[in-house]
């Protein structure tokens, strides 16, 4: 019987170095990591958010995954898993070219060395085609400009988005992800960032409360009252956010491996925990529990784990939620109440706290509690270990602090300049007529046919209408859906 065509080995489509079941969960995880902002944050972004800046915030998240790409391709991911161009950067180039994207993938500058010059650990090569790789990094660089715009959602000038997403991929996302995972001077010195508690969850913290600042506040108005719009269609977004995960973290090895199965287990054992004590506090403060704040728990949960996921032991990660379903809660709830610089940034999200605080806690739970067994599967340093136990874990605390300071240092300098610039030639905030009417002024499109937000229709605004008085009554025919004026 002869061997089925996807079983042969040295075709041209299958060369010996494919591992067929690597490939095949790479794409899969890279889909499930592009499925967390598109449809996945586009839905919770439309939804968290005010009615009348729910097609505001979807577009947002929709533009900058598809700018994310075309920007990742023409010179991106060369620049963050390329040839070393400075100790935090990689050389510029294209990777659109078949001869490049159907070799076997490779980080070039990963080879780590002993102090001797001898090899301590080999250069990272994933037995599948480049393009996997390609498209799986590029999963990483769209979420993380997606969860950015968290901060500034609902005055930020769609204009100077459009020219923010290119600019702040290529002078800041590209340096972190080359500094510590493209084989830059934090990854040979041997900080641990499993799959981007820094390289995405701080840095978009921090760029995001940076961003916030710069652009300015929304309208008193929508700070004071800014409902969700949709929190059914919120918890559908934050599901795919949390199933999505399994790809983000499980996918960080290169390989369908042991150590993909742990970071997936822990991934969601993090959540849940996190979730879980984010409520509990919810009622023991406020009374009842809030879906808000289960969906914010889960978050925290997911991007604590994020450093460590495939590092640490189970119980750990239960550990680790428990820390990020509570610190993250008391920054929120208690200390950016009683911090004047946090009031006067209007973070519409909660980015920083759900992100930057969280993502800083898991790199340094990670310090402490990385196991040696764990650490041995995947990072480059050998002896790599917690300072939980003991030997050399103490320094490596050290080193993960030291390159959180690293990242939020650049991430602060490099979003400040770029916004700066940008303002040069384009107004960050929108106008105030824009901020007043939402959607409709900006698109020329509403999310919804129902009005709930006390606005008063008005068919002289929306689609083509005449007014016909007769001596009864006044009555408005309107071209399409007619508009229903709720008072509450």
């Amino acid at each position: 019987m002869a061997t089925p065509t996807a079983y042969q080995e040295h075709l041209p489509a299958s060369p010996h170095w494919l591992n067929k079941g690597d490939n095949a969960w790479q794409l899969t995880a890279a889909t499930l990591v592009g499925l967390q902002s598109m449809p996945g944050l586009v839905i919770l972004y439309a939804s968290m958010v005010k009615k009348k800046w729910a097609v505001n915030s979807a577009f947002m998240a929709l533009y900058a995954f598809a700018a994310v790409l075309i920007c990742w391709v023409l010179v991106c991911h060369r620049m963050a898993f390329g040839d070393k161009l400075l100790p935090f950067w990689g050389k510029g180039a294209p990777a659109l070219g078949q001869k490049f994207l159907t070799h076997r993938a490779k980080v070039p500058e990963s080879t780590h060395y002993y102090n001797n010059g001898t090899v301590e650990s080999a250069t990272s090569e994933p037995l599948f085609a480049t393009a996997s790789l390609v498209y799986f990094q590029f999963t990483f660089a769209a979420i993380t400009l997606i969860l950015l715009a968290g901060s500034v959602l609902g005055r930020m000038n769609i204009k100077a988005w459009m020219a923010f997403v290119p600019l702040w991929l290529i002078f800041s996302y590209t340096v972190g992800a080359f500094s510590l995972w493209g084989g830059g001077f934090l990854y040979h010195w041997g900080v641990i960032d499993y799959s981007g508690g820094y390289v995405i969850h701080l840095s978009s913290g921090i760029a995001g409360f940076t961003a916030a600042y710069w652009v300015g506040p929304r309208l008193k108005s929508d700070r004071e009252r800014f409902p969700p719009n949709n929190v059914l269609l919120m918890l559908a977004g934050a599901g795919l956010l949390w199933m999505g995960w399994s790809g983000f973290n499980g996918g960080a090895p290169y390989a369908a491996n042991i150590d993909s199965s742990i970071a997936v287990l822990n991934t969601n054992i993090c959540a849940a925990t996190s979730l879980l004590v984010w409520t509990s506090l919810d009622v023991i403060f406020f009374g009842k529990p809030s879906v808000i704040g289960a969906v914010q728990g889960m978050m925290t949960g997911l991007v604590c784990i994020t450093p460590g996921a495939g590092l640490v032991q189970s119980w750990a990660a239960i550990v680790m939620g428990i820390l990020s379903g509570s610190i993250p809660w008391v920054t929120m709830m208690i200390l950016h109440k009683k911090s004047s610089l946090l009031q006067k940034v209007d973070d519409t999200l909660g980015v920083f706290h759900t992100h930057a605080v969280a993502g800083l806690l898991g790199g340094l739970l990670t310090g402490l509690l990385a196991e040696p067994q764990l650490c041995r599967l995947i990072l480059p340093v050998t002896n790599s270990r917690g300072a939980f136990y003991g030997g050399s874990g103490g320094i490596q605390l050290f080193k993960q602090l030291v390159a959180a300071c690293f990242i939020a240092g650049w991430n602060l300098v490099s979003t400040t300049l770029i916004l700066l610039t940008i303002q040069l030639f384009i107004p960050l905030r929108m106008p105030t007529e824009q901020l007043e009417i939402g959607d409709d002024a900006i698109h020329g499109e509403e999310a919804y046919a129902l009005w709930g937000d006390g606005e008063k229709y008005d068919p002289t605004r929306h689609g083509s209408s005449r007014v016909e008085k007769t001596s009864a009554s006044p009555r408005v025919n309107v071209t399409g859906a007619r508009g229903v004026t709720i008072d509450l």
